[in-house]
């Protein structure tokens, strides 16, 4: 009888994912915390490099200066992440303490607009100038609405099915008293994003799907009253649905016609950074609500998809802590947050690639603005203040943090490892 030597096992795979160590990450409890400020870096670097190049011309014609709007965009993403950072440090429980005063501050600064503080621009009245400093209140008052709808409504789960309770005082008087302020000085597309993020966070809560069909057909029929009502409105639809167009000087027509140029003259590759021929005083408005179009012009189609390539790991972040986490104040705030930036980064790419009717909102984190850029660098920070609560993050950072310490501690002060 002749042994048979045992069957020979195969080594246990070192990951059980099909993506190997990269799927075990993505897995772990601190991949939504780097994604979310992995993804807001680049889509503010991408920013700041195209602000420069798409300013440039304009910024020397007006100022004899090249680099005038890139420095005050420089500066404003300074304070956003210095107020970013310290919004990421804040404890949900004091976002929680901070909603009812955040949402006063901001309903009080919405209302300065109508003041003698308060300019128009364009036909839009949603600027105040203090001491010669310009500030965009609209801009702050979607991160107080979404602190507030996350507060109000986490305590509201158990009831959040009789409408009362989930209108009381979420929509009247917190989303709809920003609304109306917004409204009233004409700018509809601040107002569609603030009806968004109100809409997304209650169907988050629980909210019968029976009730949002009501608010759907009110909201379309709002939408339909009001661009009805404005001759400017009424122009860039009819542009928007236009083929051509034929009459340069009406609103809309220019920025509709050389977006789609600069597009197509970007082609696959892009003509190169800094290369762009629409800047020339010929694409209104290309480094703020225009700027995607000057990056597909530059930098072709590769470098408009990572711009929506971001934008898509910055939403699987924020659906990973909604996903993860139990708490609701947790899950309702990163939802609004993400809310805001999808729904407003979607509006500006539909404006520019003629999807939809020019609606003049910039692209978040990456057009020029200061307001628009600190208010979206501050819900940045919340998210990662609400990324930290998932199961185990705050630990595995914690620990981190002290490899690092030990690693640098055993470098002496020549960069030589000690003995």
């Amino acid at each position: 009888m002749t042994a048979t030597a045992p069957p020979r096992r195969r080594p246990a795979a070192a990951s059980e994912s099909p993506l190997g160590a990269a799927g075990d990450w993505l897995r772990s409890p601190v991949a939504p915390y780097y994604l979310i400020l992995v993804s807001s870096a680049a889509l503010v670097s991408i920013g700041l490099v195209m602000v420069l190049s798409a300013s440039s011309v304009r910024s020397y014609v007006e100022t004899g200066n090249s680099y005038g709007v890139f420095a005050a965009q420089l500066a404003f993403a300074g304070v956003g992440v210095m107020l970013g950072w310290l919004t990421s440090r804040l404890d949900p429980t004091w976002w929680q303490r901070l909603a009812v005063p955040g949402l006063l501050l901001a309903l009080g600064l919405q209302a300065l607009v109508l003041s003698p503080l308060g300019v128009g621009f364009q036909g839009n009245r949603n600027t105040i100038y203090v001491g010669g400093f310009s500030l965009q209140p609209a801009e702050f008052a979607k991160l107080a609405l979404v602190v507030f709808g996350a507060a109000v409504l986490a305590r509201k789960r158990a009831v959040i099915g009789h409408i009362a309770h989930a209108l009381i005082p979420f929509v009247v008087p917190g989303a709809l008293g920003l609304v109306g302020l917004v409204m009233a000085g004409r700018d509809l597309g601040t107002a569609m994003i603030l009806v968004a993020i109100a809409g997304g966070m209650l169907f988050v809560a629980g909210l019968p799907v029976k009730w949002f069909g009501l608010v759907a057909l009110a909201a379309a029929a709002g939408v339909a009253f009001l661009a009805m009502g404005s001759s400017n409105r009424m122009q860039r639809i009819e542009t928007w649905l236009g083929d051509t167009c034929t009459t340069p000087q009406v609103e809309g027509c220019f920025q509709k016609v050389h977006a789609e140029y600069a597009l197509a003259d970007g082609g696959w590759w892009g003509v190169g950074l800094g290369a762009s021929r629409e800047k020339w005083s010929l694409l209104p408005e290309p480094h703020n609500d225009f700027i995607l179009a000057i990056i597909g012009e530059e930098l072709g189609l590769p470098g408009s998809l990572t711009v929506l390539a971001l934008f898509l790991v910055l939403a699987y972040a924020c659906f990973r802590v909604i996903s993860a986490s139990s708490d609701p104040f947790v899950r309702l705030g990163t939802a609004g947050v993400m809310l805001w930036i999808l729904v407003q980064a979607c509006l500006n790419i539909g404006s520019v690639i003629g999807m939809l009717p020019i609606i003049g909102v910039p692209l978040p984190l990456v057009s020029s603005g200061g307001s628009a850029l600190i208010a979206a660098l501050m819900g940045i920070g919340l998210l990662l203040s609400l990324a930290r609560t998932v199961p185990g993050c705050r630990a595995a950072l914690a620990g981190r943090r002290s490899v690092l310490r030990r690693t640098l501690a055993a470098l002496p002060a020549g960069g030589r490892p000690r003995r």
